[in-house]
Parts: C-alpha cells; sequence; structure tokens
C-alpha cells in the first residue's frame, strides 16, 4: 500500500531503535553510552561473543562490524520476525501508539480476513487440546508417554487429538458461527464432493499445532493412529496463511534460543524437534514435511551463519541431505554455510536421545561435517577409480558442482580443499611410507600420516635406478629427496637450514624447484608454504617423490609433525652431503694431480678415504646392499668405490713428481 508522505520519518522518529533492538540482544555495559545513544551488544544475526553490532540511536541507524548487517528500525523488526514490510510497519506503530493508514479497501479485506483465520485456527488449537483428555484420545496419551512426553510437554507444545469422527471439529466450529468459508479457508475441512456435508481434513490424529516467527497459529501437524493409515504424518493443505516450504516447525522459540548462542538444529520431524528442545537443544527447527527449499533455507540462515542439519543414517536421510548441497551451493556466502551431522544408521535424533543421552548427539553436533565434505562423500562413496578415465570424470563432476558457487572466495577455498582430498583419495594405497595430508576441512593439520613400510626393498625399488645404479649422482639425488620431503613434513624448519638447501646442487628439476620454493618463502607459514609447493608441482609428483622406498623408510617421514627427529636427520642428512661434496673435491684434484705426478701426501689422503670406507661398510651402519661410506660418514656408491680404488692403484704404479 502507498503510505503518505512523512508517515515513516514520524514513524522512525518515535520508535527508539535502542528499545527495538534491546528485545532482542544483552547490551555491553562497557562499551555502550545510553546517554548519547551510542549502544552495543553482540549482533543479533550471526553467533558472536563480542560486540560488535552497533546502534546509533540518535540517528535511528544499525550497523554490524562483522556481518555488516544495516538499516533502521523497520529493517530490523523485518528481519528478525520475518515479516514483511506493512507487517513490520504495523508492529511499530502500535508500539509507538500511532495508527496506521487505512489501506485501499482490497488489502484491508485481506487482511481482515487472515486475522479471522488466524482467529480460527485458535479454536482449532483449544478443540484438540481438550480432545487429547477424552476417553477415545487414551492410545494417543499411551503414545506420548511412551515417546517420553510429559503432561508439562503436552502443555508446552500445545499437542492435541483429533477424533476419528467425520465432523468433529466442523460441528464445534460452527457451534461458535464460524462460517463455513473460514473453515475452509483455514485448511479445517474439506467440501463432500458427493454432495453430503463437509468432512473434517483431521480424523483420528494426533496433532501438532504450527506457529509463524509471530508466534500466530497458521497450520497443524497430524500423526496418524492407525498403523494402516497411508499417510503417517499428514500436514495442512497450503491457504492464505499457511505455505509450507516457507514455514519452520518451532521457528518462533528456536530464533530466541540461537540468539542466545544455541546451536541452531535442523530435524526432520516434530517429535524430533520435542526431543531436542527437551534435551536443552533449544534452537530446533523442522520443514513441513518436505524437503528443505530455498526460502527455509533463507530463514534458516537469518537465524544462524551455521545450521547443522540432522540427518538420519537410512538412505533417503542421505538423498535429502545430498539434494541439500545442491540447493545450497549457489547460495553460499562468506560466514553463511551448513554442517552435517550423521545418525548412526537407522536412529533418528529422538531415538538416540532417549537410547544414549544428550551427551551423545552433542558430540555428533560438534563433530558435524563441512558441507565440501557431504559433496566429496557424495562423488566418491562406494566408487572405484581405477582408470584415467573414471578419475577424470570424479574431477569434471566436482568442478561442475564447485562453479555453481558464485561467490569466487568460497569457490576458491572449496577448489582447495577438494585438491587436498583427491591426493587423499589418489596417492599410493598400502606402498611403503605413502603419504596421506589430512586436510584441514577435516580438523588436520595438513602434516598427514604415514603408513608402515615393509620389511626389505619390493622388486620395482631393487629394479629402480637408485636401488641399481648408485653412481652417477644417484646417492646425492638419493639425500637430497629425504632432505626435502623432511622439511615437506615440517616446513617450520626451512628458515634453519636455509644455508644448507643453498648449497644443495639439485641435478633434478623437481627438486630444484622446491628447494628454490622453500628458500623464497621460508617466512610464511608453515602451511601457506606446503599449499604454494602442492601447486606448483602438483599432487602426483610429490606423490611419486614420498612414496620412494629410501624417503618412505625415514623415520621423520613415517612418523612426521615431530620436530626434534626432523631436525637430526635434515642436519645428518646435509652434513654428509657436505662431505661427499669433500671427497669429490678431493678426487677431483687428485685427478688433476695427476697429470703432473702425486706425491705420498696425496697416496696418503686417498688411502685414508679407502679405509675409512672399509671400516664403515664392517660396521654395518648402512644398507650395504647399495651403499658404501667414505671419510666423515659420506656415503659413496659401489662405483665411486671402484673408481677410488682403481685410482689409488693408479697413484702407486707410477712415481712420485720428484723422482726423475
Amino acid at each position: 500500500m502507498s503510505l503518505p508522505p512523512g508517515f515513516l520519518d514520524e514513524l522512525r522518529s518515535r520508535a527508539s531503535l535502542s528499545q527495538v533492538v534491546g528485545r532482542k540482544v544483552m547490551w555491553d555495559p562497557h562499551k555502550s553510552n545510553q546517554g548519547k545513544g551510542d549502544m552495543w551488544a553482540p549482533c543479533p544475526f550471526h553467533q558472536e561473543k563480542s560486540a560488535s553490532f552497533h546502534v546509533d540511536d540518535r540517528k535511528g541507524f544499525y550497523y554490524c562490524f562483522g556481518c555488516h548487517a544495516k538499516g533502521d528500525a523497520i529493517s530490523f523488526v523485518r528481519e528478525t520476525e520475518n515479516v514483511s514490510f506493512m507487517e513490520a510497519v504495523e508492529i511499530l506503530a502500535r508500539e509507538a501508539g500511532m495508527p496506521v493508514p487505512r489501506q485501499d479497501p482490497r488489502a484491508q479485506q485481506k487482511a481482515d480476513k487472515r486475522g479471522q483465520l488466524t482467529e480460527v485456527m485458535e479454536l482449532a488449537v483449544q478443540y484438540f487440546r481438550l480432545q487429547l483428555r477424552t476417553a477415545p484420545a487414551g492410545g494417543a496419551r499411551d503414545y506420548l508417554a511412551k515417546r517420553g512426553l510429559t503432561a508439562d510437554a503436552l502443555e508446552r507444545w500445545e499437542i492435541g487429538f483429533a477424533p476419528n469422527q467425520w465432523q468433529g471439529l466442523w460441528d464445534h466450529l460452527k457451534a461458535k458461527d464460524v462460517e463455513d468459508a473460514l473453515i475452509f479457508g483455514a485448511g479445517l475441512a474439506k467440501p463432500s464432493t458427493k454432495g453430503g456435508r463437509a468432512y473434517d481434513t483431521f480424523r483420528g490424529r494426533i496433532m501438532y499445532p504450527i506457529r509463524d516467527v509471530r508466534g500466530r497459529a497458521i497450520a497443524f501437524g497430524g500423526r496418524a493412529m492407525d498403523p494402516d493409515d497411508p499417510a503417517k504424518y499428514l500436514n495442512s493443505p497450503e491457504t492464505e496463511l499457511f505455505d509450507k516450504g516457507r514455514s519452520l516447525y518451532n521457528v518462533k522459540d528456536a530464533r530466541a534460543a540461537a540468539g542466545q548462542g544455541k546451536p541452531l538444529v535442523v530435524a526432520e520431524g516434530y517429535m524430533d524437534v520435542i526431543a531436542l528442545v527437551q534435551a536443552g537443544f533449544g534452537a530446533a527447527v523442522a520443514p513441513l514435511g518436505t524437503a528443505i527449499t530455498e526460502n527455509q533455507l533463507q530463514m534458516l540462515w537469518r537465524i544462524a551463519p551455521e545450521p547443522i542439519i540432522t540427518l538420519d543414517g537410512d538412505a533417503a536421510g542421505q538423498r535429502a541431505a545430498l539434494r541439500l548441497v545442491d540447493l545450497a551451493l549457489p547460495l553460499l556466502e562468506a560466514g553463511r554455510s551448513l554442517r552435517f551431522a550423521v545418525m548412526p544408521d537407522g536412529l533418528d535424533p529422538d531415538d538416540l536421545l532417549r537410547a544414549q543421552g544428550a551427551p551423545a548427539l552433542q558430540d555428533l553436533l560438534d563433530n558435524a561435517i563441512p558441507m565440501v565434505r557431504l559433496l566429496w562423500q557424495r562423488e566418491t562413496e562406494g566408487r572405484v577409480f581405477d582408470s584415467p578415465e573414471r578419475k577424470a570424470a570424479l574431477d569434471k563432476s566436482l568442478r561442475e558442482k564447485i562453479m555453481m558457487i558464485k561467490d569466487p572466495s568460497i569457490r576458491s577455498h572449496y577448489g582447495q580443499e577438494i585438491k587436498d582430498l583427491r591426493w587423499q583419495l589418489f596417492r599410493p594405497q598400502k606402498k611403503p611410507g605413502s603419504f596421506a595430508p589430512v586436510p584441514r576441512s577435516a580438523g588436520g593439520s595438513g602434516q598427514g600420516r604415514w603408513s608402515a613400510a615393509p620389511e626389505g626393498p619390493s622388486p620395482g625399488a631393487k629394479s629402480s635406478m637408485l636401488g641399481t645404479a648408485a653412481g652417477d649422482g644417484a646417492t646425492e639425488h638419493l639425500r637430497e629427496a629425504v632432505i626435502l620431503c623432511a622439511l615437506l613434513c615440517c616446513p617450520q624448519l626451512v628458515e634453519e637450514f636455509e644455508t644448507g638447501l643453498a648449497t644443495m646442487r639439485c641435478q633434478n628439476a623437481d627438486h630444484r624447484r622446491i628447494r628454490d620454493l622453500m628458500i623464497r618463502h621460508s617466512h610464511i607459514s608453515p602451511d601457506a608454504l606446503r599449499e604454494k609447493i602442492y601447486d606448483a608441482l602438483g599432487a602426483v609428483t610429490l606423490e611419486n617423490m614420498l612414496a620412494q622406498r629410501h624417503v618412505a623408510i625415514t623415520p621423520c617421514i613415517r612418523s612426521p609433525g615431530n620436530l626434534e627427529i626432523t631436525r637430526m636427520t635434515v642436519a645428518e642428512e646435509i652434513a654428509k652431503l657436505e662431505a661427499a661434496r669433500g671427497l669429490d673435491a678431493e678426487i677431483a684434484d687428485a685427478m688433476e694431480d695427476l697429470t703432473g705426478g702425486a706425491d705420498e701426501g696425496l697416496t696418503w689422503r686417498l688411502s685414508e678415504a679407502a679405509r675409512n670406507a672399509d671400516r664403515a661398510q664392517r660396521s654395518g651402519q648402512e644398507d650395504t646392499a647399495e651403499y658404501d661410506i667414505g671419510e666423515n660418514g659420506a656415503h659413496i656408491s659401489r662405483e665411486e668405490r671402484s673408481a677410488l680404488d682403481a685410482l689409488i692403484g693408479t697413484i702407486r704404479g707410477r712415481p712420485a713428481k720428484d723422482e726423475k
């Protein structure tokens, strides 16, 4: 309707915003200054502990520095009460003592009819509650008692009973002079298609009143007492009061409880909600016999930024959750999502509470999984990805789902989480030392877990280049891989070993890229550094590198996260690399000296290196099936050892420089 000029301005000036908001929040006494109309409180639109919600009473505006909600008294009532603009105006005008200008005749007639329908619904609520106390309702009372509902609970939830009569409610309402059109309009009765009398919509059912965000009765849900009734639960038909896709059971009280910090829990049915509230989970709601709609989802987000969806453990519950994921993906915003608590197989929240109590349910809620994990489960559970084509199909499906997200930041984070989960799925399974990072979305640190390495080298390892051809830099390659993988598991040690990293020769291109990234970004956080390396090299390259036996059997990599063991391992490997480089330099110098003859000092140095290698070999300090050890504990390959022996023999067989 069109309001006269100046009406809204006068309404805003009369309505104290701090009084309107004060009904929903607790003001922070330390930050607020009531004399100046400068008020602060935790925001009613998102869960928080700090007082970031600011009300400027003089200007009549509010603003949240957390979720950026802003507006005036009218918008505040609209958002917190979930009402239309005109309904918000009427609420404020009534509180301010201002008469609302008359609407046009059609709008006024419609508003009057809604008011009349609400009155009829309240008459029906009282009728059903009285019927629950009668003799024919004995079976219903027994059922409710078995479900744990006390007399106080029956009173709190206004539960009633519709007798198994064709015109019980109809006759009751007609005796109160209620017009036929209003009874039909409230969805309480249906006209006969055979020319007979109208008949009640609900017969032989336990009745649960459904109220809107303002507490007005708008519909009923009825549970059949006859086990053979094809409709176990029956809701009111849609009316001018009731749109089941825009309504939630217990929404009014759940909003108040969520404002006090209770988690918003979404269950499937009326009894689940009642059981949850009785167990202390006051912010519980349920959709009304259908899958959650977009309108209901928006209502949930107005109550809490991250509702927890409780899912029955059966297949139907899983399907409902997955449909909800598809609905929610395009609507996600920063700080606004869903979490999912999956009930044990065959149990709903009511069953779980009666069997195991509130702590068991609280544990499930505390461990509710984020939506990205449910999306991943849907695309991977029960499927085998043993071919490139199947893996490509998974990538395509996940990419399509992620592209449904409109917010670019959320889309990016979903992509990263999926990348982590994909790496975990496709890492080498049941292989020695395979790396399995636990994604942060699953509560992990991102450092990973390792599977145990088998005894002895595998046939593949025996035939590999590193297992059979220790020469030509293979040993150096081995040590570099151990150093880089160890630091990849504990990136916080990179800065400590920058100098040693810088001296590594890194003939392998992948090793060089990892080394350079570590040195270049050693100042950033360990998680950020690890992600940069993952992004640069890709999961497959790192999987292959980490799965090599000589890497996997290293203790600090088999049990990642131990800083002290990792520090000792990296320091030792770098020292051995440096010792090996020193040995290479000595041999090179010796070869150069051979061009002009050798002296006794040179012969002695090379002989000492050979003797050290012999001692280390006999001591069994290393895997002698593949390596020997040179001076200062440096690994030298068998080929290098043979070359060294030959070099010494050559020197001993030639005259010294000063011999003529």
